[in-house]
């Protein structure tokens, strides 16, 4: 094997590995963890779900903003405080982390399994 191809090999491991380091200012936390934090008025809760999905269950702490709406309505968050984001896995919550941090929010909490962990 070629020089080429081994920069090849090391630039695609190093792209597929950087989506696993966390990013500064993003923590991922349990359902616990969230759980102990969701009435603290210094809090803001987001669940990133569908409407239909935040219909069907929901803990009424979170605002409902669907992923794709986020960038719409991001205005309407302060950057100022800390904020939990919510997903039904953790998935979506994890993009909408990142959203946020490049959009200046400093504390950025992501709930770990989403609300299929949430018993």
């Amino acid at each position: 094997m070629g020089i080429m191809e081994w920069i090849i090999i090391v630039a695609v491991a190093l792209i597929f590995l950087s989506r696993f380091i966390p990013t500064k200012g993003i923590t991922n936390i349990t359902v616990e963890q969230a759980k102990k934090r969701i009435n603290d008025k210094n809090i803001q809760c987001i669940d990133v779900r569908t409407t239909g999905e935040y219909k069907s269950n929901h803990r009424p702490q979170f605002k409902n903003i669907p992923l794709n709406e986020l960038p719409n309505k991001v205005n309407k968050l302060d950057k100022n405080k800390d904020i939990i984001v919510i997903c039904q896995s953790g998935m979506r919550s994890a993009k909408a982390a990142k959203y946020l941090k490049k959009q200046g929010f400093k504390n950025i909490y992501n709930v770990k399994g989403g609300m299929s962990a949430w018993y």
